[in-house]
């Protein structure tokens, strides 16, 4: 247990929580015109997935993991409780039980039921279980740049998920949750990533929907020799659009069949698994970077092929595509790199920053707009950043200028919603799994920890109490 005066506790987290809330929530979005300052959009980002299925029984390629295993009653009560997608609550209640939360609130307002256990979590901040869009380490062996040809959809990283290694106990320890966990950029199309969580009884138990993503990689590591061919820029590409065009012929077969204007396809399992990019089941998770490569995702993947589509990487002086990535939807989750000198004003800039202001960063041009409040992710490339650092990528980002704000929903929410999961977690929100990190202080300041770490409602880690704080 986590123990202390709550009342003093609450009164520490108000005062906090007055110093870090200005009007950043109803203006993260709000367009400002002054010279100097961002230029954010009218409304908020949204990511372009049209076809979206209306639920998880409505998929017909992507496979669900289970929910609401069974899990002891809890009650976490808290001097501070961040929802994220709603105010923060002091002296706050999480209830959960069989893997999902039940109940979040004041504590003057919560019933605890018969029979739960209450965790007095003292002076700590309850914080959702933190989303990884770009990990590599949930398998012991972490070196996934395997490589036969070009592209290489036919790969997958379900079969090598485990639950119990060094590099997923630190994952957990950082208050990671839940992470897409693809392949390496060794080739163009590495395969098929997985959406797993980070502790479970068995690796069929932490499924949250294969596939997570299909990893793609434009330029950069693949140009160091992928295969027997296209290691240029148009070879690359060319090889890229061949092979989404080999899935999309067979989706549309498949979609005229399901009209009863044709006869079914024979059956291939690569080409099943490409078909359900089209029909906006997952998406394309693109390690991407510099301006001309970006463009290049953004016109081929996003505009040309009509996937739903998130850079993973987004680095150098590609932010100043912002505002053709808020008009076409297509979301950034920043990372590893965090950060860009810009020769011409010898200045460093954050790349978290620049992507979410936009025009502030165009004096060679007219403004555009930035991805705003909702279109910034973060993430590690883990184990390029280890795993456990994730929230030290974010804190990176606000010290170059990222709000706050953004940046805790950039760890939670935007994540979970570039992923497609935000129906079970990126939030603390009655009906979503229980995932809670339970944190020593703001999960942004690198000076904190985590204390206990719940996922899908069972604690999996507590904290040597005998370590240094720091």
């Amino acid at each position: 247990m986590i123990r202390a005066p709550l009342a003093v506790a609450a009164a520490l987290a108000a005062a906090s929580l007055a110093a870090q809330q200005p009007a950043a929530a109803a203006a993260a979005n709000a367009p400002k015109s002054a010279a100097g300052a961002p230029n954010l959009p009218d409304k908020p980002f949204e990511t372009w997935r049209p076809r979206r299925p209306k639920d998880e029984k409505d998929y017909k390629v992507a496979k669900w993991g289970p929910r609401g295993l069974p899990s002891p009653g809890y009650a976490f009560r808290a001097a501070k409780v961040l929802p994220v997608t709603a105010a923060p609550i002091l002296d706050g209640v999480v209830l959960t039980k069989d893997g999902l939360i039940e109940a979040v609130g004041a504590a003057k307002d919560v019933v605890i039921p018969a029979g739960y256990e209450v965790v007095d979590c003292g002076d700590a901040v309850i914080v959702p279980g933190l989303v990884e869009m770009h990990c590599h380490i949930a398998s012991e062996s972490f070196d996934l740049n395997d490589t036969v040809h070009p592209t290489n959809p036919e790969f997958r990283t379900l079969d090598l998920i485990s639950m119990e290694h060094d590099q997923i106990r630190a994952a957990r320890a950082g208050g990671i949750s839940t992470a897409l966990y693809i392949p390496g950029s060794g080739s163009n199309m590495g395969g098929f990533g997985t959406l797993t969580k980070t502790w479970a009884r068995s690796p069929e138990e932490a499924l949250v929907r294969f596939p997570g993503s299909l990893k793609i990689a434009q330029a950069g590591n693949p140009e160091r020799g992928s295969g027997d061919l296209g290691t240029d820029m148009m070879g690359m590409s060319e090889g890229i659009r061949m092979t989404l065009l080999d899935g999309k012929r067979y989706w549309e077969a498949m979609l005229l069949h399901e009209q009863g204007k044709g006869s079914k396809p024979a059956f291939d399992p690569t080409l099943e698994l490409i078909s359900g990019l089209f029909r906006h089941e997952y998406l394309v998770s693109v390690h991407t970077q510099i301006y001309q490569v970006v463009l290049q995702t953004l016109q081929m993947l996003r505009q040309e092929m009509g996937l739903w589509t998130v850079v993973v990487h987004g680095e150098f002086d590609a932010y100043r595509l912002s505002g053709n990535a808020y008009d076409t939807g297509m979301a950034v989750a920043a990372g590893p790199r965090n950060y860009h000198f810009d020769r011409a004003t010898s200045q460093f800039l954050g790349l978290m920053q620049t992507w979410h202001d936009g025009g502030k960063y165009y004096s060679w041009r007219d403004p555009v707009a930035g991805l705003g409040r909702d279109g910034i992710g973060v993430n590690t490339d883990s184990p390029v950043v280890p795993q456990e650092q994730l929230t030290v990528q974010a804190a990176i980002g606000v010290r170059l200028g990222l709000p706050h704000e953004v940046a805790l929903r950039a760890l939670t929410i935007n994540n979970a919603r570039f992923a497609g999961i935000d129906h079970r977690v990126g939030s603390l929100e009655r009906g979503k799994d229980a995932d809670l990190g339970i944190w020593s202080g703001d999960p942004i300041d690198p000076r904190s920890h985590v204390h206990v770490m719940v996922v899908s409602g069972q604690i999996c880690y507590r904290r040597d109490p005998s370590r240094p704080v720091w």
